[in-house]
């Protein structure tokens, strides 16, 4: 299997009573273009081509008309759900100076949501407007259909729009190497994207450093994307891991903004009747 490289990891403390914010792990990230991956339904992650109409990726007005109707489109693809619903974005950057709706790489093994998430993620488009308004209007999907959805995925897009080589690109955990135990939930509320407070999940470091798969899929195109699972109803009743950990980390062939990461990423509500 091809090594991509060895870098350090930002997990969550293992012992929390030591005082330790969290701990940094030593890892070995495979080259995820080079494995035989089984794909989104079974690692939780997956690289899919698709080159998006976008014209101009610093207009959030043109990836909300465009974008948005564009990864619905793909996440109903991926997933086989019969609505999927798109509100909102966020774009990350090393650089200091940030433009509306960007944020820095999360260097911290991470994922977005914990296990008590379905009703936050029911509620979500109850009495709402702006663009979740539009995204039920587009999809013919109301509130309700939302609340009394069978299933509900949270699938999430990221996509590279800087230089294929960058100081901070992302990682993804193969999800069949972490158990839900492993997932430390912790309260954020700083999502550009929506104002809604949620439990996050910190990943807690491993006894055995080489426990979890890792990989990367180097030099990503605009005209790719990396979809991971972040959320299913269907796996948090099972006891099985609902999440993909990811985190962005540091390419050790790149000095830092040289060049700075440049990415969007997208939240996508999958609905199954």
């Amino acid at each position: 299997m091809t090594t991509f490289c060895r870098t350090t990891l930002n997990y969550a403390a293992r012992s929390v009573g030591e005082g330790r914010l969290g701990e940094e792990i030593e890892v070995d990230v495979r080259d995820g273009r080079a494995a035989e991956l089984p794909g989104l339904t079974e690692c939780g992650f997956e690289l899919v081509p698709h080159a998006s109409a976008v014209e101009d990726w610093t207009d959030d007005a043109e990836i909300a008309s465009v974008h948005y109707p564009e990864m619905e489109e793909l996440a109903r693809h991926v997933t086989g759900c019969d609505f999927a619903l798109l509100a909102d974005h966020v774009k990350r950057t090393a650089e200091q100076a940030k433009r509306e709706r960007e944020q820095s790489p999360v260097r911290l093994v991470h994922s977005d949501f914990a296990a008590d998430y379905a009703d936050i993620a029911r509620e979500a488009y109850r009495d709402v407007h702006g663009r979740g308004e539009a995204a039920l209007a587009r999809n013919g999907v109301t509130s309700a259909d939302v609340e009394t959805a069978r299933r509900i995925v949270m699938l999430q897009f990221s996509r590279n729009l800087g230089p294929p080589k960058m100081d901070h690109p992302i990682a993804f955990c193969d999800s069949r190497t972490v158990t839900p135990s492993e997932g430390q939930p912790f309260r954020y509320t700083g999502y550009v994207a929506g104002g809604r407070a949620f439990d996050a999940l910190a990943v807690v470091a491993p006894d055995d450093p080489s426990a979890h798969g890792w990989y990367v899929f180097p030099e990503m195109t605009p005209d790719e994307v990396v979809a991971f699972r972040t959320y299913d109803t269907e796996l948090v009743p099972d006891g099985k891991t609902h999440f993909t950990p990811h985190s962005a980390f540091r390419d050790p062939d790149v000095e830092i903004g040289k060049p700075a990461r440049f990415s969007i990423e997208l939240r996508v509500m999958c609905l199954f009747r």
